[in-house]
């Protein structure tokens, strides 16, 4: 059964790339909402069927999909672009930091360099693809169906994690995986990363996602959605069954993927939804919900390992919590020192993989760090 995943994230792929060609440009969309949030695991299944010959044929997908869509939507444009102040920032961005790739600046080599542009750089035509997309062509309920069918099948295999208690990387070939590929010893208490534990030991899961921070955003936006999707005109909001499984399921993947930032969002969605459609009731239920979550763990909380997990995170004790801003002096410092930029590749995966990494955990500080703080404006 595990075969499927590759199997799915190669078949998306030639669907895609076989609607752009016919000219339905929309087909691009089935690889991003069913492909990339199973990216990770097709390949640490791909490598754990003994695959690693295609892992980089793999692994170029995404790029030659992003690639051959823009280059069809160049071809095929009838009218002359506009472009407006963010076309132009982007446009310099790219252009800024491609130079650093043509600099020898830093250690890293050039196709280390390049590597970490991609990295970093690679968004700017992604927002190209979406810049020529004509908004009225596209039939965005289907799509919205489509992200909904993830999150409830992510919650599906969420709930196995829990009862059985064992993640879902571990038999996928995840750890063997990024130790092939990005040379990351596997750490932590269940043999994969301390992205997957928190506070104490306690599991957090991903699903067939990355991590549990990629799974905890994929869950925002689906909550996102279902607003999008079942708010009318008027502001009046109504849950099919469809709606109110997958509205279940969010609530499933935000509590067992265990992310501080996203799990305080998305209480912060709903009660912004509700201040801007004026739903009373509901304002007053999360009124409601936060003095009974702060009740709960001010005086029912008897898990002790969970209550020292809240704790340490508002206090800024819990080591993951620590890490991020150690991580984020150290990329600051960074700066200060270099305002220009150490070069690609000081910091983010590059740097990661080769055990010298300067900075991290906020997407701002790994590209100040390596381009300068011009790049971050």
């Amino acid at each position: 059964m595990m075969f499927l995943f590759p199997l799915i994230y190669i078949s998306t792929f030639l669907f895609a790339i076989k609607e752009i060609i016919r000219g339905n440009r929309q087909g691009a969309l089935v690889f991003l909402i069913f492909a990339l949030p199973i990216y990770i695991t097709s390949l640490s299944i791909a490598y754990s069927l003994g695959l690693s010959s295609f892992i980089g044929i793999l692994q170029t997908f995404k790029e030659i999909l992003v690639v051959v869509l823009l280059g069809f939507q160049l071809y095929n444009l009838k009218n002359r672009i506009r472009f407006h102040f963010v076309d132009y920032a982007i446009i310099a961005y790219f252009g800024y930091t491609f130079i650093y790739v043509l600099l020898p600046i830093g250690e890293q080599t050039f196709l280390e360099r390049l590597i970490s542009f991609k990295s970093i750089s690679f968004f700017p035509l992604i927002y190209s693809c979406g810049r020529l997309f004509n908004l009225k062509e596209i039939y965005l309920s289907r799509y919205f169906h489509f992200i909904l069918y993830v999150a409830i099948a992510t919650a599906v295999v969420i709930l196995i994690e829990y009862i059985t208690y064992q993640h879902f990387q571990t038999i996928t070939g995840y750890a063997d995986y990024h130790y092939y590929i990005y040379n990351f010893d596997p750490s932590g208490s269940y043999g994969l990363t301390y992205t997957f534990e928190a506070e104490a030991g306690i599991k957090r899961f991903a699903g067939f996602y990355a991590n549990p921070l990629e799974h905890a955003s994929a869950t925002l936006l689906a909550l996102a959605v279902l607003a999008a999707l079942y708010t009318s005109d008027n502001c009046k909001i109504k849950l099919n069954n469809l709606g109110k499984v997958a509205l279940a399921a969010t609530q499933i993947s935000i509590i067992l993927a265990l992310s501080r930032s996203a799990f305080l969002s998305y209480f912060l969605m709903i009660y912004a939804y509700a201040w801007i459609t004026n739903k009373k009731v509901l304002l007053n239920l999360v009124h409601f919900a936060v003095l009974a979550t702060v009740l709960y763990f001010s005086f029912l909380l008897k898990n002790k390992d969970l209550q020292e997990f809240v704790i340490n995170t508002l206090n800024f004790t819990n080591a993951s919590s620590l890490g991020h801003v150690l991580e984020w002096i150290e990329g600051v410092n960074a700066m200060v020192q270099s305002p220009l930029g150490l070069g690609l590749g000081s910091s983010g995966r590059v740097a990661g993989s080769i055990g010298e990494n300067t900075g991290g955990e906020n997407q701002f500080i790994i590209i100040g760090v390596q381009a300068g703080v011009i790049a971050m404006g």
